[in-house]
């Protein structure tokens, strides 16, 4: 059998708002309240000023936002927040975007032993055993990333990019491996690289805030097309044989994907339309990542013996990755970034340690301390969120996050 090991990157997604516009976030000062300008209704508002060393509005993470409004880049308070003490908001505040910080370690240490073996195979001139990595997973993968790195950047939250980066960058040298491998096509490789070339530049400019918006609605245009036809072409692909070999979900997901920007732009659709088109590149890449533990356990369903070829360490990586994340992603309410890192950190991770125990390749030790440590540290996530909220039930904190009231 070729030496060779293939392990995707989780769903990294969705973050910290370290910085916007260049600034440090001084994890935000809420001072008093601000009258505020009328609204549609015509009714006044408040909203929480910021102290002086911040740019950024502290709106978007305060209140609640509407699971459709995820992927606007400083979504509107609904209404003032009853903090129970800032400096612990604050302290909340600083703690999760550290934890998303801290992600990029096990994501690194995830997908370095894949680079490193390549490396090993490459330069042994065993470029057979780089053929059992399929560059088309590989491609998905990158595609996904690239695509929440345009959602965080947009979002301007600092240490998701770095994430999201991270993952384009080491995504890419595995698929330059296979390209000098020859296990991938020239072409195809010629044609990635200018993605992600543009990708990295164009989010780049973007959260700098030196690119034409018209380039930006281009490029986003661009992976919401791509991402939507890619995610039901990936998820037929995995029950083949069981089912024909078609492209067919993809054409049909690329008309109507193409026909939904083209009557975003036309002004055809209602608000909530565009809002529901914009938020198209961000879910499909988080569904990509998600859909990729369903594969992994199908597969482990046809072929029982290929879960002994798992690395449970992996696997704890993964689980850690993701929930690093999670924090983060309930503070902000993202619902999107929430959902991904949940569902990664729970079913990629998780999951995987539980077939892993079901089929006696790791010590009954492992998977309770993996257990505990899941169940303590999401408990401990909604716990500090009702905390530094005032609220008394958790129950808010999941209801904000999932309808945004």
């Amino acid at each position: 059998m070729p030496d060779s090991l293939f392990l995707p990157l989780p769903a990294k997604a969705p973050s910290s708002l370290v910085s916007r516009n260049g600034l440090s976030p001084s994890r935000l000062s809420p001072s008093k309240l601000s009258p505020l300008p009328f609204n549609r209704s015509g009714k006044k508002l408040n909203v929480l000023t910021l102290s002086q060393n911040s740019s950024v509005s502290l709106s978007h993470r305060a209140g609640p936002v509407p699971a459709l409004d995820s992927d606007v880049p400083h979504p509107l308070n609904k209404g003032p927040v009853n903090f129970k003490g800032r400096k612990s908001y604050e302290e909340w505040d600083s703690w999760t975007a550290k934890f998303t910080g801290a992600a990029n370690l096990p994501f690194l240490l995830l997908q370095l032993p894949q680079i490193i073996l390549n490396s090993r195979n490459l330069m042994a001139g065993n470029k057979a055993a780089l053929l059992a990595v399929p560059w088309l997973g590989m491609f998905t993968g990158l595609l996904g990333n690239i695509s929440l790195l345009s959602y965080f950047a947009k979002k301007r939250e600092t240490e998701a990019v770095v994430v999201q980066t991270l993952g384009v960058v080491s995504m890419f040298v595995v698929i330059t491996q296979l390209a000098m491998g020859e296990a991938m096509p020239l072409p195809h490789y010629i044609a990635t690289s200018v993605v992600v070339a543009a990708g990295l530049i164009l989010n780049f400019l973007n959260y700098y805030g030196m690119l034409n918006k018209t380039i930006w609605q281009l490029w986003e245009d661009f992976i919401t097309v791509g991402g939507f036809a890619v995610l039901p072409q990936i998820m037929w692909s995995t029950f083949v044989p069981y089912i024909p070999n078609s492209i067919l979900p993809g054409t049909i997901a690329f008309v109507v994907a193409v026909a939904a920007v083209t009557l975003a732009h036309t002004g055809k659709l209602s608000e909530k339309g565009v809002k529901f088109v914009g938020s198209i590149s961000g879910w499909t890449a988080t569904l990509l990542f998600m859909w990729m533990p369903v594969s992994q356990m199908w597969t482990n369903f046809l072929n029982p013996d290929n879960i002994k070829g798992l690395s449970a360490f992996s696997m704890l990586l993964a689980m850690l990755g993701n929930g690093l994340l999670i924090p983060r992603a309930l503070f902000i309410r993202d619902f999107m970034w929430f959902t991904g890192s949940f569902w990664a950190t729970l079913i990629y991770g998780y999951g995987n340690i539980v077939c892993l125990y079901f089929f006696n390749t790791i010590s009954r030790e492992f998977f309770l301390a993996a257990t505990v440590g899941l169940i303590a540290w999401i408990g401990m996530a909604f716990w500090r969120d009702t905390a530094v909220r005032g609220y008394n039930s958790p129950i808010r904190s999941l209801k904000e996050l999932v309808f945004g009231s």
